[in-house]
């Protein structure tokens, strides 16, 4: 059973994460970034941005990278997300985690999944965010490395490891 002190904490930790890396990324002035890492970093906070959005019962903003245009917009943008995320975290409380949730853009992947999309539930999508952010941030580390850049160790048990501490964003 998924419980809502288990998804703040989750979350917690994905802001965290989130920061360290943003930390490791260079060049936030640069108006051509490298393609590849503005394509993941937009992608990784679009995806959180867009499930926040179905969980409000809001519209999903069309798939833009270029509304983000420089590393640092996409920075500003990610972080935006985390306070409008906190905010939404407070009524975890109240929200049956186990209801059916419809995600609008599942039956794009019936293809792919070989028939229809099982129905998930509102706990399941949570966790998916989380999960889809550690992986895409693994292919961000990645990419960070071919760089030259070293990119930093953001796993959940090291964010335990370190007495769970607070996001430590960039200015700006």
């Amino acid at each position: 059973m998924i419980d809502s002190t288990l998804i703040r904490d989750l979350y917690r930790h994905m802001e965290w994460a989130d920061a360290l890396v943003w930390h490791a990324v260079p060049g936030l002035e640069d108006p051509a970034p490298d393609n590849r890492l503005h394509g993941l970093l937009y992608h990784l906070h679009f995806v959180q941005r867009a499930f926040l959005q179905v969980w409000k019962v809001d519209a999903v903003p069309p798939y833009a990278p270029d509304q983000v245009p420089t590393l640092r917009d996409a920075r500003v943008w990610a972080r935006s997300y985390y306070r409008d995320l906190a905010e939404f975290l407070t009524t975890l409380n109240g929200k049956d985690l186990g209801a059916t949730l419809e995600v609008p853009w599942a039956s794009m992947f019936d293809e792919q999944l070989g028939g229809s999309a099982a129905p998930t539930t509102f706990g399941d999508t949570l966790l998916q965010v989380a999960y889809h952010s550690q992986y895409h941030r693994g292919q961000v580390n990645a990419r960070l490395r071919e760089l030259g850049a070293d990119p930093p160790l953001v796993d959940y048990i090291a964010w335990l490891w370190l007495s769970r501490p607070a996001p430590a964003w960039l200015d700006g």
